[in-house]
Formats: C-alpha cells, structure tokens, sequence
C-alpha cells in the first residue's frame, strides 16, 4: 500500500493499493464521467488488460478508506523516468480532490527514485492541465500519440 497521509475533500484517507484477486472487478468498473471519455477509457478494465500485457505499466486501485474509487498506473521508461498514466476517479466520486491526491501520492512515491515523473494529457484537457501544472508539473514540448508530455522534477 502506498499512503503519503493524503486526504480529499471529504477528509477520506487516500491510498494506492495493488490490483489482485480482492478488488479487480471494482477496479474494472471504474468509470469517468461521459465528457472525460475522449481523455480516459470508458472503463479502467482496458488499463488493466493493458498492465497485464505490458512489461512497462502497472496498476494501482485507488481508495478512499476501503472503497475503490479509481484507478492509476505507473511506469518506468528506458531512460529511468518514471510516468503516471491511466488515471480514472469514477464519475461519482469526482469533485472531491481524489485526483489530487492520487498524484500527489503516487508522484511522492515515484520521488524516491530521484528520477523525473512525466506524464501525458490531451491539449483539450484543461482540467488535466489545471491539475497538473497546480502539483508542479511544466510541459516539456515534447508530445506521446496525441497528448501533450508534462515533467515534475524531485525536489
């Protein structure tokens, strides 16, 4: 489990928990909010198929206490940085500082490596913008598929 202390709005503790056997289908079911659906899949189940066929990305469940309310996944490129993909806070659970918090968990956790985190969002993604350059994270120019690459450097 991953816990930097961080809480959301509602003052829920947040937490990065590995995907297993006990809590895939709520991960699976996670869901975002129609209009974010040309950002994110519509369902965290492709992220997780994704990590089960990939040597690069893992997943994380998120929770609030003991409930899934998202899903994260983290990775690490050939040059050592590390990169937050695949971030989905169900659609009901929005509005409430869970994304927040899970970048802010994860990126504290992916610091220890003393490596840059990256990570990528569609240019039409103002709220993803918004998010990120808020927790420090500046566009580099560079650009992966579509979507516009930001970096964070540990301080």
């Amino acid at each position: 489990m991953i816990n930097s202390g961080e809480r959301d709005r509602l003052g829920r503790r947040v937490t990065l928990r590995p995907v297993d056997d006990g809590n895939w289908r709520p991960v699976a079911d996670v869901a975002p909010r129609d209009d974010q659906r040309a950002f994110v899949a519509a369902l965290a189940a492709r992220y997780l198929l994704l990590t089960a066929h990939s040597e690069v990305w893992n997943s994380l469940a998120v929770y609030a206490e003991e409930t899934v309310v998202g899903h994260v996944m983290w990775g690490v490129d050939d040059d050592g940085s590390r990169w937050i993909g695949g971030m989905v806070i169900d659609a009901a659970e929005q509005g409430r500082g869970l994304g927040r918090a899970t970048v802010r968990t994860l990126a504290g956790w992916l610091a220890e490596a003393a490596r840059p985190i990256r990570l990528s969002y569609h240019p039409d993604n103002t709220a993803a913008a918004a998010l990120y350059t808020s927790l420090g994270f500046h566009p580099t120019g560079a650009t992966e598929d579509d979507e516009l690459v930001a970096e964070l450097h540990p301080s």
